[in-house]
């Protein structure tokens, strides 16, 4: 009989638990030694963050298995309290610091390690302060338990917007602290790409969190009461407790000396069968560099997950098992409040460095058949490659997340392409799912694109269009673009588009968007077939708007329009039944499961047939109502008593009708300045463009809206070939100028001569003329919207417009003029 193996774990967590228990399965006589250098082994540190919010209740549940436990069952030596401080390879020992037995060595045959990640604690000043803590095992748990109990904590500060800055923010919300979570990067969760991680950011925010953003902390002071963070601005918060979570390194310093190669960061670099660069010395777990499974380069990813399958591929190596690991994919999960984000694979930023060829879709479709109570968007987004195969999946919403992702990665496992998850089969009932499941409609979004029946566009692209080139349009409704809209964009409805094909130029690329990206798949193919080039915004007008997130900081909340409750959705939190009763509601409307435009358009058809001053309830599970409604009420001058978001991802408003006009103290409006150009004559074009000028670099958003004679000043200069005209356009031709040289002036015109002297004036003083001042305002933004109605009355054509006009209607303008605080008619 062969002499038993004796087998040395480092760590009793995830990884180097799961090899020992492992390891007894498969072989009943090795000795096994696992030393922990904490009190605890096999503790569920995944859930430390959920025992200081209070959803585990009771300590001990987080204990998965204890060391009696453990020698009991698997008949295993467990030290704990016993820290591995050196291994000499050359005669196979390790040295311990035990609490118990003091310094010794202990031989082994094999040696797995497991050592695991700590906490990265920055060198700045004041770090040693006592009301800093981070966030590894359960004494640092019990410790952040203890200050949160005392009557003196009522704020907190968490530093690190990753997994476990956010599940700690969150549970000391919970808690009934008040948080501030403070983050370097521009976003949060860096493995989400910018659009899907602000949506878990305003979750946050309207959970009471205190966002900041792009922010370095450059030391801490310690306070009277509490403690100070200093930050690159020069600002100082204050708090009663401090949580670091800023990232994790390998706990890897006792093998410096020992041999055993590490990466740049200090990782043990590993095998496909788990062994390290030294003979009979394995590792695993959050230690170590890992083989990126989509693209086969090395990468350190510490999850939970894959540190207990590679504990159980070591011992399947130890006991003569040709088990090997192939890589992980890093999917990962997390709960924001009522929201949920999942990823697998890489996403943008990742595939932007390794130069990879891509290509992206975003969807958002529901999570159960939409007519079943309860459902809620999903935001899916699919990464693939030119062939179709699927590099990466991020998904973000209130219910169904888990499984959309669950199911993308194990089609990333197999090597799969976009058109695999056109074909999957997956369960479907109303409850659950509908009959196209969200994971098969991003796959035939993704088909679309890969057979080039679509051309897409990505929010982030829009800054790259040219706009002497193309032409902006929004297929929505009327009312979801007076709600909100793409700045330069022109409206026409999907269903007005075949009649409205003359408003297009077709040696124009056109840029389509919706509120979705559906609507905008329809237009493409309208105008496809029309002889137009076009593309579609994927993702839509909700994606845009999402990505546009800028978190309001530490400053209070202020009013905005006739928003008269706070937009924190906690605010009532405790309270809510109290609120709602201290409410009159005169009728109920419930419009959970439609998606935008659906439930503004039932929540004005509802609020047109109610009395001044009766009240609707409205219940929605659309993510976006809860921005959409503020806007509503704020166009309509209807009243927001109430604003709650449930955990459920359920949004209530309380609206009261109100037809008294808006005064300007009770509603703040936009900071923009909006213009009607009536005039067609020199000296009012001038003082039109001087006032645009001076209002966009003051900041303001400004709309120039050109009627009648005022579509004179933007006729181009110049022109390959004229449009042919007859009749009344022709006669219009000849009596009007053809652009801006040929204005005259409204007094003093003397035959020609007075635009002449008044020109030659301005470039005496130097000033501007006017068509300078006309390329200022459109170089700082101004848009300059021709009106349809004129040019077709004075048979103008949109070639024989600048480039940079966009052609709108009166309803056009009216939308822009409705949020502006400034508007002339010249």
């Amino acid at each position: 009989m062969n002499k038993p193996k004796k087998v040395l774990i480092v760590g009793g967590v995830a990884g180097g638990a799961s090899a020992a228990a492992r390891l007894r399965r498969l072989d009943e006589h090795a000795e096994i030694i696992m030393f922990e250098k904490g009190p605890y082994i096999s503790f569920a540190n995944c859930g430390l963050p959920y025992y200081i919010g209070g959803t585990i209740e009771e300590r001990g549940r987080l204990l998965v298995q204890t060391p009696k436990g453990m020698e009991d069952r698997f008949n295993i030596d467990v030290r704990t309290q016993s820290e591995v401080i050196a291994v000499d390879p050359s005669k196979r020992t390790v040295q311990v610091r035990s609490a118990e037995r003091g310094l010794y060595e202990e031989n082994y045959d094999e040696l797995i390690l497991s050592p695991g990640a700590r906490p990265l604690v920055p060198d700045l000043p004041g770090k040693e302060n006592p009301l800093i803590y981070t966030v590894r095992n359960i004494p640092d748990i019990d410790r952040i338990k203890e200050q949160i109990s005392s009557d003196n904590n009522r704020t907190s500060i968490v530093i690190g917007g990753g997994f476990i800055g956010v599940e700690m923010a969150e549970n000391l919300k919970e808690a009934g602290l008040d948080v501030t979570l403070i983050e370097g990067n521009n976003q949060l969760l860096t493995p989400f790409d910018p659009e899907l991680a602000s949506m878990l950011a305003q979750e946050m925010e309207q959970n009471g969190v205190n966002l900041l953003f792009s922010q370095r902390v450059q030391g801490f002071r310690t306070l009277d009461q509490g403690i100070g963070v200093e930050l690159s601005d020069g600002k100082i918060l204050s708090a009663d407790m401090v949580i670091l979570a800023i990232g994790v390194i390998p706990d890897t310093s006792f093998l410096q000396d020992s041999g055993v190669a590490l990466g740049p960061r200090g990782h043990i670099i590993v095998n496909d069968k788990m062994e390290s660069s030294v003979p009979h010395i394995y590792a695993v777990g959050d230690a170590i560099e890992v083989k990126d499974y989509i693209h086969g380069t090395q990468t350190a990813i510490p999850l939970a997950g894959p540190a207990n399958k590679q504990g159980r591929i070591v011992a399947d190596q130890i006991a003569g098992l040709p088990t090997i690991y192939k890589g992980t994919q890093g999917t990962s999960i997390i709960k924001v409040f009522g929201m949920t984000g999942a990823s697998t694979g890489s996403n943008e930023k990742t595939l932007k460095r390794m130069q990879k060829d891509y290509r992206s879709v975003i969807v958002h479709p529901a999570s159960h058949a939409s007519y079943y109570p309860g459902s809620s968007a999903v935001a899916l987004k699919l990464l693939f490659a030119p062939d179709g195969k699927i590099l990466g999946a991020q998904a973000v919403g209130y219910e169904g997340v888990d499984k959309r992702i669950d199911d993308i990665a194990v089609a990333i496992h197999f090597g799969g392409n976009v058109r695999d998850l056109t074909e999957l089969e997956l369960s479907y009932a109303p409850p659950y799912s509908s009959a196209k499941d969200p994971v098969n409609m991003v796959g035939y979004a993704a088909e679309n694109i890969l057979d080039e029946r679509v051309y897409s566009y990505s929010y982030d692209q829009l800054a790259e269009r040219d706009p002497a080139q193309s032409v902006l349009v929004d297929v929505r409704s009327d009312l979801e673009h007076r709600n909100g809209n793409i700045p330069g964009s022109l409206s026409i409805p999907v269903d007005e588009l075949r009649q409205r094909l003359g408003e297009l130029d077709v040696t124009k690329e056109i840029w389509v968007y919706c509120q979705v990206g559906l609507r905008g798949y329809t237009a493409t193919q309208i105008l496809r077939q029309h002889g137009y080039q076009v593309k579609n915004l994927s993702g839509g007008y909700k994606t845009y708007r999402q990505a546009q997130f800028k978190p309001a900081g530490v400053e209070p909340q202020k009013e905005q329009g006739r928003i008269l409750m706070n937009g924190n959705a906690n605010e009532n939190k405790g309270s809510g039944e109290d609120a709602s009763r201290e409410l009159h509601i005169d009728n109920e409307l419930n419009v959970c499961g439609l998606s935008c435009p659906g439930p503004l358009i039932e929540v004005k058809q509802k609020m047109d047939q109610l009395a001044d001053g009766q009240t609707l309830r409205v219940k929605a599970s659309d993510p976006g109502f809860y921005e959409d409604v503020k806007a509503w009420a704020t166009m309509s001058g209807s009243d927001v008593l109430k604003l709650e978001r449930d955990k459920g991802g359920v949004i209530e408003a309380v609206l009261a009708k109100n037809t008294s006009p808006v005064t300007s103290g009770s509603m703040q409006l936009e900071k923009a300045s909006t213009m009607v150009v009536f005039s067609g004559e020199l000296d009012k074009a001038i003082a039109s463009f001087i006032i645009a000028n001076g209002a966009a670099a003051s900041g303001r958003k400004v709309t120039m809206f050109f009627t009648f004679w005022g579509l004179n000043m933007i006729r181009k200069q110049e022109m390959q070939q004229a449009p042919v005209k007859t009749g009344m356009a022709r006669m219009f031709d000849l009596m009007l100028p053809s652009n801006s040289l040929k204005l005259g002036l409204s007094k003093m015109n003397m035959f020609g001569a007075g635009p002449k002297m008044i020109r030659g004036l301005m470039k005496k003083n130097n000033v501007a003329s006017l068509e300078q001042l006309m390329q200022s305002a459109i170089a700082q933004g101004v848009e300059i919207v021709a009106c349809q109605m004129s040019m077709d009355l004075m048979g103008i054509q949109r070639e024989e417009l600048i480039d940079q006009a966009v052609i709108g209607g009166v309803g056009y303008y009216l939308g822009q003029a409705d949020h502006a605080n400034h508007n002339l008619f010249i």
